[in-house]
């Protein structure tokens, strides 16, 4: 082959590198950081670009596509001295990525750590059962306390959950005997106020019905004054007619008494016009 036919090949050869060298088709969904000698020069947005070549190299291909963090257990210290287990999940989009990778070393790792020591410092900051019952409290709390540090890597958080916020084994074990003794507590608080509502409940009953029986009492004692006065006034000094009754009551009185199975003997007065002046008082 002739030596000008071997350069031409040799030029065609390169003309094709140094073109694919210079051309650089970026996916949708990334951005690359371009350097120009060793450095920044550039950020390739999604399509088709070109760059200087030998000169200009791709030095990061960033996802633009929303990231999910999960951020690693963790053992924290509440205000009251208790133990709870804590993990959450950051969800971030980066909008700079030359930030993002000039900024921080390892901006995975900057935002684990940067979120594991606010949730730890701000879940400190409160008590056991604040922190098991203000999950949103301590999320929107967390999202303003990173946002900003964040945001001048070029990242933007777009929200973060609070996964798991338990107590430890031995703190839940203690809340649970805790539990069962409040419950024990107020049965027993329940079952004195129903003793105490039956026996307050029993004593009006009786009062009341002794509050009754002594109105029945006076209503019966004045019926009989009030009949024993319409009788005196009605019999005057006539004892015949007084004899008579009283005579009655006391013969059906023995009648009965005589009826009774635990009576033996009945004894008749032999004068009962005489015995009934003697209950009256006249002899």
């Amino acid at each position: 082959m002739e030596p000008g036919m071997i350069l031409a090949i040799a030029i065609f050869v390169f003309l094709l590198i140094t073109v694919a060298q210079g051309v650089r088709q970026v996916p949708q969904g990334f951005k690359w950081v371009v350097q120009r000698l060793g450095k920044y020069n550039k950020t390739l947005n999604p399509g088709l670009n070109f760059i200087i070549p030998f000169i200009d190299a791709v030095a990061f291909k960033v996802t633009t596509k929303d990231i999910v963090l999960d951020i690693p257990s963790q053992d924290v210290i509440t205000k009251d001295n208790a133990v709870l287990i804590t993990n959450a999940v950051a969800y971030i989009n980066i909008v700079s990525p030359e930030k993002a990778v000039y900024g921080v070393e390892n901006y995975v790792l900057a935002i684990q750590t940067l979120v594991q020591t606010s949730l730890r410092s701000i879940v400190g900051e409160m008590n056991l059962d604040d922190a098991l019952s203000s999950r949103d409290h301590i999320k929107a709390k967390l999202k303003a306390a990173i946002s900003d540090d964040i945001s001048d890597w070029g990242i933007t958080l777009k929200t973060v959950e609070i996964q798991d916020i338990n107590p430890s084994g031995t703190m839940q074990q203690a809340m649970e005997e805790q539990a069962a003794a409040e419950r024990a507590r107020r049965a027993t608080v329940t079952r004195a106020d129903g003793d105490k509502q039956a026996a307050i409940l029993q004593a009006e009953g009786e009062l009341e019905a002794s509050k009754r029986e002594a109105e029945a009492q006076v209503i019966l004692a004045e019926a009989s004054k009030r009949a024993i006065t319409k009788v005196s006034e009605a019999i005057g000094e006539k004892e015949l007619p007084v004899i008579y009754l009283l005579g009655e009551k006391y013969i059906s009185s023995l009648q009965q008494l005589s009826e009774s199975g635990n009576s033996k003997f009945v004894v008749f007065p032999a004068d009962i016009p005489t015995a009934l002046q003697g209950m009256m008082g006249k002899r």
